[in-house]
């Protein structure tokens, strides 16, 4: 699974601007939904802070995943976007989070979800990636470091 093939540049943003964990959230998914991934935002939305209320998807070393099986996508989509200065996200190592990726796939299909948040951990175990993408200035720039960077 080719992650940077899942992430168009309209679906990444450098410096994301919300304050709080469910603010970034929505952040993320009105990307999703201004490139036409979204069929029903307020689902999605609903089914993602379900997951979140559940268990946070906040894990160590600034990465957050917040994810969900939802009826509001038809295939698997992803965006991602940067905080540099980190927000609260209940991580397991109680740090903030300043890498957010949002998974979203249909409820009936677990393989390629699956597939993705293991991708997205694997890559992101490596502080010279989750450097460069702090560092990045551009949805452009995230998106070279994806391609050269991010193993299958």
């Amino acid at each position: 699974m080719n992650l940077y093939q899942l992430l168009p540049e309209t679906h990444i943003k450098a410096g994301l601007t919300r304050k709080t964990k469910f603010q970034v959230i929505e952040e993320l998914l009105d990307l999703l939904v201004l490139g036409g991934e979204i069929q029903d935002r307020e689902t999605t939305l609903s089914d993602v802070l379900n997951r979140e209320a559940y268990l946070s998807t906040g894990l160590e070393s600034g990465l957050a995943i917040p994810h969900a099986k939802t009826d509001g996508v038809d295939k698997l989509t992803i965006a991602f976007g940067t905080i540099p200065e980190g927000i609260e996200f209940d991580a397991l190592d109680g740090k903030p989070a300043n890498l957010i990726f949002l998974v979203l796939s249909p409820r009936d299909r677990s393989g390629p979800h699956i597939q993705a948040l293991a991708a997205i951990s694997r890559n992101l175990k490596e502080a010279r990636i989750r450097q460069s993408l702090l560092n990045a200035a551009s949805a452009e720039e995230i998106t070279r470091i994806f391609r050269s960077d991010f193993k299958n």
